[in-house]
């Protein structure tokens, strides 16, 4: 299609419902976003506005049986789809933090543009603000008390973001470097810090357990919906955690416990990684709860390493200010 030229989907479905089992009678509804639909292919249905009935059909209907039908409408919207997201979620029990990162390779499956991408006609178009299939912005809600948020992406900083944030709300507006067309694709990171009292639970039992409940997927929420072909989550525990379990709705396909180092850790930090294939946005209410043992003498690693760090960097200088590499007469 051309810049400015309205999009059109074609929906092809089967006017029966798939049933393993023979149907007496059925009735099939179809509602479309908008009244714009020039093609209406099979099935001879009942129009009103934007409500297409299929049936009722009285007749006995065979197990299995299919019709297929197909409608074309005007969506001049982006079709966002994300092929990976990364999402990390670290918890620092001494910065009392919960830091989240997540990394997006999005496109957008929109239709293609039948010529080259005319920046001018571009700006000028946003004065009047026309629809458009491109993905021009997207919109992050944020839990509330979220801080310090950030965007990035392969050059760097991107400044064209906005954050909000009140008691009730924490809302991050993001504006890509380039209107993002049918075909084209954009890739991203985002993160915030978040209060970890507000998500993770200390339980009275001699092994230190804590319970974490976040939310398995956060990120962009669109009107038209968002869509992912593979999602990786990461919870990285405090160095010392152990006994992890946890609990989700989300189907998964893959479930690992590795260990991630950082800045000034000994043995590394226990880490989940969970995975899921095909994944749409409604997956963002569903919560992710991991529950660890998190010994209490596990606590002081951190300051005893760093501790160690530092005096051993002073006895290292001290030793080499005790040196003497003058050069001496020769006898």
């Amino acid at each position: 299609i051309a810049q400015q030229d309205k999009q059109y989907l074609l929906y092809t479905f089967s006017i029966y419902t798939p049933s393993a089992y023979p149907t007496l009678k059925q009735k099939t509804k179809l509602k479309l976003p908008t009244t714009d639909i020039p093609d209406v292919i099979g099935g001879s249905p009942d129009r009103q506005g934007s409500t297409f009935t299929y049936g009722p059909y009285n007749d006995p209907i065979p197990a299995g049986a299919l019709e297929s039908a197909s409608v074309r409408y005007e969506f001049t919207r982006p079709l966002i789809h994300a092929t990976l997201l990364e999402r990390d979620i670290e918890i620092s029990h001494w910065g009392g933090n919960l830091a989240s990162e997540e990394r997006y390779w999005l496109t957008n499956r929109g239709a293609h543009l039948s010529e080259n991408f005319n920046r001018v006609q571009w700006a000028t178009a946003q004065y009047y603000n026309p629809p458009t299939s491109a993905l021009r912005s997207l919109n992050v809600p944020l839990k509330p008390g979220s801080l310090n948020p950030y965007f990035t992406d392969d050059i760097g900083n991107v400044s064209t973001s906005r954050f909000r944030s009140n008691r009730k709300e924490a809302n991050l507006e993001l504006k890509p470097r380039y209107p993002v067309f049918g075909g084209w694709k954009y890739s991203f990171r985002i993160g915030w810090d978040a209060d970890l009292r507000s998500f993770l639970r200390v339980l009275k039992t001699p092994e230190g357990g804590h319970v974490l409940k976040v939310p398995f997927l956060e990120g962009p929420k669109m009107g038209e919906g968002i869509s992912y072909g593979k999602v990786e989550v990461r919870v990285i525990l405090p160095e010392g955690a152990r006994n992890v379990r946890f609990e989700t709705e989300v189907p998964l396909v893959g479930v690992e416990e590795m260990v991630h180092r950082t800045f000034m850790d000994t043995v590394g930090r226990t880490t989940l990684k969970l995975t899921a294939m095909n994944v749409v946005d409604e997956t963002r209410d569903k919560p992710l709860i991991v529950t660890y043992d998190y010994p209490f003498s596990a606590a002081f690693r951190k300051p005893i390493t760093i501790f160690l760090g530092v005096m051993t960097v002073f006895v290292t200088a001290w030793g080499i200010g005790r040196l003497d590499v003058s050069i001496g007469k020769q006898p």
